[in-house]
């Protein structure tokens, strides 16, 4: 028997190999000229160009509660789907008439998990999808200006517009220049810090009966200090209506209303007594209420008084100075318009159950959230312009110098 020849062996073996690897790239190569889009009956079809941008990347978690949405380039959204990601509620947005972008209906919750699940076809009708699970900014690293007047509001000539955040702002100047506001009456509008959480804006003297003014908040992911970013973007606008102000005369207790400089009426009222007189200035009706409850240790007296329901009630002061009917003081007191008794407030004669008829009840009708009462010839000091919306208080070069814009 012969034996193999172990030259011609590993011949045959590097041959195959040689082989084997030609095989290989014949297989793998790929062809510079090779058909990629299924025409001439070759396969090897495109993917979608449909391009889909959630604009909350997946797994951040400090999202925006306003600017997350859904856009598509080189195609048109065909579905998307927004849930609560931990308790899988459907969240309501619509797809642009378009077909190029989606939003949410309403702004999202802060802090909250949210899934976003979206598909695209393009001009072909090839199919692209994209997901993205994200957190929205939490309440910790957020900040919120309530602000005041609302949306579609009519208000008095006094009204300013005033924020109250809800952090302490330590970049004044970021915060102060993304809000603008601005009126039809071309008056020029300058905001002032009262401290490191409120700003309001007014113009140098009271609004223009009449005009509109507009508000725009551009908040969103502005920081208002080390990691702590805005949230809110929108655009408020409110009427101003008549020019009403109101003129307390101390000396001869009586208030003069003159609406757009004609008198309506003057009437008899009792300001504050010696022992509690009513501050001075140019005060801003800020709320009313048609029935309130007034008690004296909720404004540092010791219990004085407890009166459930008061009637026609509107405030000047967040220290718990008001302009209101009272039904009570005529029991041993000289008549209205003689003599001061209460403790700092204005009060006109009423009756109980604010019911009409009486110049508490009649002021109350005319007048509006943003009028100005004045009082004068008191014993007492010119309010704070911070207690309260009483900015008109202080001049404007003080304003201005109060400005962080």
């Amino acid at each position: 028997m012969t034996t193999p020849d172990i030259t011609a062996r590993r011949a045959l073996g590097a041959c195959a190999a040689l082989m084997v690897g030609a095989l290989t790239l014949t297989a793998c190569g790929g062809n510079a000229n090779a058909d990629t889009d299924g025409k001439n009956g070759k396969s090897g079809a495109k993917t979608s160009t449909a391009k889909i941008v959630i604009s909350a990347k997946d797994g951040s978690t400090s999202a925006s509660i306003n600017a997350t949405g859904v856009k598509v380039s080189d195609g048109k959204l065909t579905d998307v789907k927004m849930t609560v990601s931990e308790a899988g509620t459907d969240v309501a947005g619509a797809i642009s008439a378009d077909g190029k972008s989606w939003k949410p209906a309403k702004q999202l919750e802060r802090g909250t998990k949210y899934r976003i699940s979206a598909t695209a076809k393009d001009s072909d009708g090839r199919t692209s999808a994209a997901n993205s699970i994200f957190t929205t900014v939490d309440s910790a690293n957020s900040f919120i200006g309530t602000y005041a007047p609302d949306n579609g509001t009519t208000v008095g000539v006094g009204m300013p517009v005033s924020f109250n955040f809800d952090k302490v702002i330590s970049d004044t100047k970021a915060v102060q220049s993304h809000i603008t506001v601005t009126s039809s009456s071309g008056q020029q509008v300058v905001g002032h810090w009262f401290g490191a959480q409120r700003l309001d804006f007014r113009p140098k003297d009271y609004w223009k009966a009449s005009s509109k003014v507009t508000m725009k908040i551009d908040l969103d992911g502005v920081q208002g200090a080390k990691g702590v970013y805005g949230v809110q973007k929108k655009t408020v606008t409110f009427t101003v209506g008549r020019s009403q102000v109101s003129t307390v005369d101390v000396n001869t207790q009586t208030m003069t209303v003159v609406r757009d400089g004609k008198t309506l009426k003057s009437v008899p009222i009792s300001a504050g007594s010696a022992e509690h007189s009513t501050y001075n200035g140019q005060m801003v009706i800020s709320e009313k209420f048609r029935q309130t409850r007034m008690n004296g240790s909720t404004v540092g007296y010791g219990g004085e008084y407890d009166i459930s329901d008061v009637p026609d009630a509107m405030r000047l002061t967040t220290s718990g100075t008001f302009v209101h009917g009272n039904y009570w003081y005529n029991q041993g007191n000289p008549p209205f318009g003689r003599e001061g008794t209460s403790h700092g407030c204005v009060g006109l004669a009423d009756a109980q159950g604010a019911q009409s008829d009486t110049p508490a009840h009649w002021f109350f009708d005319n007048s509006l959230i943003g009028d100005v009462v004045v009082v004068k010839n008191s014993p007492d000091k010119t309010v704070a312009p911070d207690n309260g919306l009483n900015g008109w208080n202080m001049s404007w070069s003080a304003w201005t110098s109060g400005s962080a814009a």
